[in-house]
């Protein structure tokens, strides 16, 4: 085995295990920082495999912004954030739920994999002009509904924060 792949072995067990403490965990704040060490994790993996403008576009926006959003979203609110806040009953549900999800990510990873006649080989660009183009031409709406789903998370959680200022 290569360095690489000893690296991709220790980011991958790295990785399932804080993926898995996120969903394990009694604390919301603690199920965050559980999520920061799997996003590093999953730049660390783009950057094994070559594609840095995408590790480093990983680690700025979901680590360093979308995270944060979460945590000043649970301190503005004064949201309940102990043990039992996440002790719920439907855990079941949501073990279906991801076993749907499992088997929806089986089909597409099987489906995109299938071994091709090598007539048909298919050539991907990926530059980072080419990321920018397909960005800005095919998601800009996604993307903008994304920004302003945030903003309005924010404010909301200003405004609740204000509320409850104001009542004490």
């Amino acid at each position: 085995m290569s360095a690489q792949e000893y690296a991709f072995v220790v980011l991958a067990i790295v990785g399932g295990v804080s993926a898995i403490s996120v969903v394990l965990a009694r604390n919301v704040v603690h199920a965050a920082l559980y999520l920061v060490v799997t996003l590093l994790t999953v730049g660390g993996v783009y950057l094994l495999l070559g594609a840095e403008f995408v590790a480093w576009v990983q680690i700025l926006i979901y680590v360093g912004a979308i995270v944060i959003l979460f945590l000043f979203g649970l301190m503005l609110t004064k949201a309940p954030i102990g043990r039992d806040m996440l002790d719920n009953q439907n855990r079941w549900i949501g073990g279906v739920v991801g076993f749907g999800i499992f088997l929806g990510l089986v089909f597409l990873i099987q489906d995109a994999f299938k071994v091709q006649d090598s007539a048909a080989q298919v050539t991907f660009r990926t530059t980072t002009g080419d990321v920018g183009v397909s960005m800005f031409r095919d998601y800009v709406l996604p993307f903008e509904a994304v920004s302003f789903l945030l903003l309005a998370a924010l404010i909301g959680a200003v405004v609740l924060a204000r509320k409850d200022a104001e009542a004490k």
